[in-house]
């Protein structure tokens, strides 16, 4: 009998929180006694000892599966979220990517990436100090989520450099939505300092879509955004969008 009762305690905890557990226990607690004093009178009750040992076992499950369950969720949650500013890394970047490409084989959506980087973020750290740059990081992050749809996808991909990620978005859009990012950024001190992003733009569709040669792009049309003077978007034009744009 007391297997069947391990059951529920060891799966409670993938559901419910701790309030969740607890109430299991106390509900399978009470439901146990309840089973000893309703024993036939012509039976004997089972020792107190054995009911005591019975109830520690049940409590002592569900304490450990908690536990493990919650152990399994945090190092979840540290493999794919940046733990400075919350937002999402590059291994989740490396999933997701991988999912749109084969989502685009079967639908053709367009997917557009923009590449964001904070100008001369190495000064910020070199004459403030590192836990001022990480204020800064910290700071920058929120804007750029605030400036977002809440389908939009943004990760921390570098020390200081993000990507936001744009399913069935083409260029233009994406290129106005760095804008948008880029005027967040700038308007106001970022954890008392002023400072400006410089952002890439490409996109792809369908077959044309690869995700190295997507990354590529940004980043290309990242480093031309810095040599032309910083704080600005610049879109790349290669081949493969222009070729999806025209269906070839």
């Amino acid at each position: 009998t007391a297997s069947w009762l391990l059951v529920p305690l060891v799966t409670l905890p993938a559901r419910f929180g701790t309030r969740g557990v607890g109430a299991g226990v106390a509900f399978i607690g009470v439901l146990v006694l309840a089973i000893a004093i309703a024993i036939e009178p012509s039976q004997p009750l089972p020792p107190i000892s054995a009911l005591i040992a019975l109830l520690t076992t049940l409590t002592a499950v569900s304490v450990l599966s908690t536990a493990l369950m919650r152990s399994d969720v945090d190092h979840r949650t540290e493999a794919v979220i940046d733990g400075l500013t919350g937002m999402l890394n590059r291994r989740a970047l490396d999933q997701r990517l991988q999912e749109l490409t084969a989502q685009a084989l079967v639908s053709g959506q367009p997917v557009a990436v923009i590449t964001g980087d904070i100008d001369h973020f190495k000064r910020v750290n070199d004459e403030h100090g590192h836990a001022a740059g990480d204020a800064v990081l910290v700071e920058v992050a929120y804007r750029l989520r605030k400036a977002l749809r809440a389908f939009d996808l943004a990760y921390r991909v570098g020390g200081e450099e993000f990507l936001v990620l744009l399913p069935g978005a083409g260029v233009p859009d994406a290129a106005g939505l760095a804008e948008q990012l880029r005027a967040a950024v700038a308007a106001e001190p970022a954890a008392g300092l002023w400072v400006t992003m410089s952002f890439g733009v490409s996109g792809s569709a369908g077959p044309h879509l690869e995700r190295a040669r997507l990354l590529n792009e940004a980043d290309a049309a990242l480093y031309h955004a810095k040599a032309r003077g910083r704080n600005q978007v610049v879109a790349a034009t290669p081949p493969t969008v222009a070729g999806a744009a025209a269906g070839v």
